[in-house]
């Protein structure tokens, strides 16, 4: 009942339906303006649907600058296990690394994988094609939130949201799942972290001990997430404008970034990219617990707008937006495995 209560009366845990229902009628207006319920599709035409529902994320870190990523491999459903270990090896991938679905869902399906065991058991319950990736070095990640009109040369920051892992710190007699269950954020996750870690829960971290339980920063997932937006600097600006401007036709979304210190991000060094998203992209900062539902309202449209007048600008240079017959079969297709990676 305690934790019901701290979902009700703090909006960042409300229903994403919920969450969106005034922007559904900005969406509307947009559509009907642009005379296409699937105008997104042109905000960034090199990504599968601009990458709104149905892109993979293998496509698009085949579109970014190598260096400015981990190393990843594609996994088909139902790849045996020997083809998959021999893949690991031929790419020098080393365990401890992350599985992941190629067409995600907010964090969902995410794992930290430590040996083969729970690899087999993360391919064999996988109904859909999965990525294994590099677990990178760097302690600290932002989102950054990049948007460039078509006819400009240089795009801009318009949010970074900061993260906290979902990192418990022992106090010598408390068991891990004790820790867990002091923080309401943390608590939300016990049912998952019991399934993944199992008995770990039950052991008693020494005084200062930390460990992170969940390694990326996913709000889906406990994570807790700050407005960075004052981190926003010119060389900042033009470091993330240099990365951005070499994948083709990229417009608007959010760089997931992993990084070692701020100044070294701010040179373009010490840095990997754990995902780019596109016209998907929320402005994560708006979940920061400081501000109000309003704010995210504001921040929500303004970014929807952006898009849109992406979209417009492209759609007369001749990209087309997505066919509505199209659109709807693509939409079903996301539900469908939006529920595969819910029930896996």
């Amino acid at each position: 009942m305690k934790l019901f209560f701290h979902k009700i009366s703090n909006w960042e845990y409300w229903p994403f339906q919920v969450l969106y229902t005034p922007i559904y009628f900005l969406w509307a207006y947009y559509a009907i303006k642009a005379r296409s319920v699937f105008f997104f599709n042109a905000s960034n035409p090199k990504i599968k649907n601009g990458g709104f529902i149905m892109e993979s994320k293998k496509q698009i870190y085949d579109l970014l600058p190598k260096e400015h990523y981990p190393k990843t491999i594609l996994i088909r459903e139902n790849t045996d296990l020997k083809k998959i270990v021999s893949r690991i090896v031929e790419s020098s991938v080393y365990f401890p690394f992350i599985a992941k679905p190629d067409i995600g869902l907010r964090g969902s399906g995410v794992k930290k994988i430590r040996n083969v065991y729970e690899l087999s058991e993360y391919a064999r319950k996988a109904n859909f094609d999965f990525l294994i990736q590099d677990l990178i070095p760097f302690k600290n990640e932002v989102g950054i939130f990049y948007v460039r009109h078509p006819h400009q040369k240089e795009g801009r920051i318009t949010g970074i949201v900061s993260k906290e892992f979902l990192i418990v710190t022992g106090d010598g007699m408390s068991t891990i799942e004790d820790l867990i269950c002091k923080t309401p954020r943390f608590q939300l996750q016990l049912e998952t972290l019991q399934e993944e870690y199992g008995e770990q829960l039950h052991k008693v971290l020494q005084n200062g001990e930390m460990i992170n339980l969940v390694p990326f920063g996913n709000h889906a997932r406990g994570a807790k997430f700050l407005d960075g937006s004052n981190l926003i600097t010119p060389k900042l600006t033009a470091m993330i404008n240099e990365v951005a401007t070499k994948i083709p036709e990229f417009y608007f979304g959010r760089f997931d970034i992993m990084y070692n210190s701020f100044e070294e991000l701010e040179r373009g060094e010490n840095f990997q990219i754990v995902e780019l998203n596109g016209a998907a992209s929320e402005p994560t900062h708006i979940y920061d617990p400081k501000h109000s539902v309003w704010f995210a309202w504001k921040e929500l449209a303004r970014h929807i707008t952006y898009m849109y007048e992406i979209s417009v600008e492209n759609h007369k240079m001749g990209v087309p937006y997505l066919d509505y017959k199209v659109g709807i079969r693509e939409y079903r297709l996301h539900l469908a495995q939006n529920n595969k990676i819910i029930n896996f």
